[in-house]
């Protein structure tokens, strides 16, 4: 059995992440997180408290044991970053962390991993309130790739998406629409991708087991216009959305791109991962939701 860790196991696709390592049943699994969002897991995962902002607390969650395999999904800075370097410096054969699109910075169709070099990224340090969030984690991801004595493989993702975000981003556009509520979109030809929260665990549970290292892209195939987005979610509620260049703050859609906002994910298939197409998930998760917003209502 594989001793796996997962720094962040108890909501959205850490949770499902664990689900997927338990059904795989090749792990004893062990979480740690700040002990704040309570998750049965039953007694197949061992649970640690830990503050993954105090360098001594995740030092003493690492010397519990010697780590086949480490995920790290709330690594948010530099300093985050140097302190997993340092307490799991012998201590682990292998690092998955979780990063983002938002690493490449603006928006464009087709980012490949070599957009964003971490291996010669300057260095600098500090904690995540210093940092935006896509600095933060080009940082995080220099650090690592300069600093660790370990392999590590960092995940890129676009927006996930599932019925159990908590972040509510595809929710915000159907309640809106639902509720006749205009909706802020700069560029609605603008192309954005995605990756549903079962895919993301999946293709961590992949990494976790695979002997790729460096940045690899992971998203659903294709792509989808905002405009469409929109016409689907119409189809769904039968109700006509109201979309506006500008609005209020509250009001602007936070898929709200000015450029197509996509990635290349041929590293991650050349090395043998298949991703499911965007088509054959989406549109039922636009109804599964607004069919839940609907009986909240």
């Amino acid at each position: 059995m594989q001793k796996v860790l997962i720094l962040g196991g108890t909501r959205f696709f850490g949770k499902r992440l664990v689900d997927h390592l338990l059904w795989e049943g090749k792990s004893q699994i062990t979480v740690a997180t700040r002990g704040k969002t309570r998750v049965d897991f039953g007694n197949e995962v061992n649970r640690i408290k830990m503050d993954r902002e105090d360098p001594q607390s995740l030092a003493k969650v690492a010397q519990t044991d010697q780590w086949d395999v480490v995920y790290d999904n709330i690594c948010y800075s530099p300093d985050a970053a140097k302190s997993a370097c340092e307490a799991f410096a012998g201590r682990t054969k292998r690092y998955v962390l979780t990063s983002t699109l938002s690493v490449y910075g603006d928006p464009k169709p087709g980012f490949t991993e070599e957009d964003f070099d971490p291996y010669t990224y300057p260095l600098q340090y500090g904690n995540h309130e210093q940092f935006s969030y896509g600095e933060g984690k080009r940082l995080a991801e220099a650090v690592f790739f300069q600093e660790a004595n370990f392999p590590v493989v960092a995940m890129r993702i676009p927006i996930v998406l599932g019925i159990d975000d908590y972040t509510k981003r595809l929710h915000f556009h159907i309640e809106h629409v639902q509720k006749g509520k205009p909706i802020g979109m700069p560029n609605p030809e603008a192309e954005i991708g995605f990756i549903n929260s079962t895919e993301a665990a999946r293709f961590l549970a992949w990494l976790g087991h695979s002997s790729i290292t460096g940045p690899v892209n992971a998203a659903s195939l294709g792509a989808i216009k905002l405009s469409e987005m929109m016409k689907l979610i119409e189809s769904v509620t039968g109700m006509q959305s109201q979309i506006l260049s500008e609005t209020g703050e509250e009001d602007m859609s936070p898929f709200g791109i000015s450029e197509s906002w996509t990635m290349n994910t041929d590293k991650a298939e050349q090395a043998g991962y298949t991703f499911e197409s965007l088509e054959d998930w989406f549109p039922g998760l636009v109804r599964e939701v607004a069919l839940a917003l609907q009986s909240e209502s």
